[in-house]
């Protein structure tokens, strides 16, 4: 397993995702998005799975200011989430080529049994 979680942290969902993986000594990559933005092909992965209209934050206070909800295609919108991560929703859990938007342990579980 490759398992990255997304988030920030203040975010009490992000902290349930990490300690959801701790409890069962699966080791993980966090990634504070108050910090560092997704790339470009973690976003791509990451929009296989869940829509860009799901990954966005809408009620964040950057998210009028970000220009967001004026562009029209993809490609911009990807662009303004890697220069305003904060807007996207967290916690977003990779395992490779498969996602999740907050907290979904039974999805988790999945990928553990089929690990094993």
């Amino acid at each position: 397993m490759n398992i990255q979680i997304f988030g920030t942290k203040k975010c009490k969902e992000t902290k349930k995702a990490e300690r959801f993986f701790k409890e069962r000594r699966i080791k993980f990559q966090s990634i504070d998005l108050n910090k560092k933005a997704m790339s470009l092909g973690e976003l791509n992965s990451v929009l296989r799975e869940i829509s860009l209209e799901d990954l966005v934050d809408d009620t964040h206070p950057l998210y009028h200011d970000s220009l967001y909800p004026y562009t029209s295609d993809t490609d911009g919108k990807k662009g303004i989430l890697q220069e305003y991560p904060e807007l996207i929703k967290t916690p977003v859990v990779r395992n490779q080529k498969k996602a999740t938007l907050g907290y979904q342990p039974d999805t988790w579980m999945t990928w553990i049994n089929d690990d094993q």
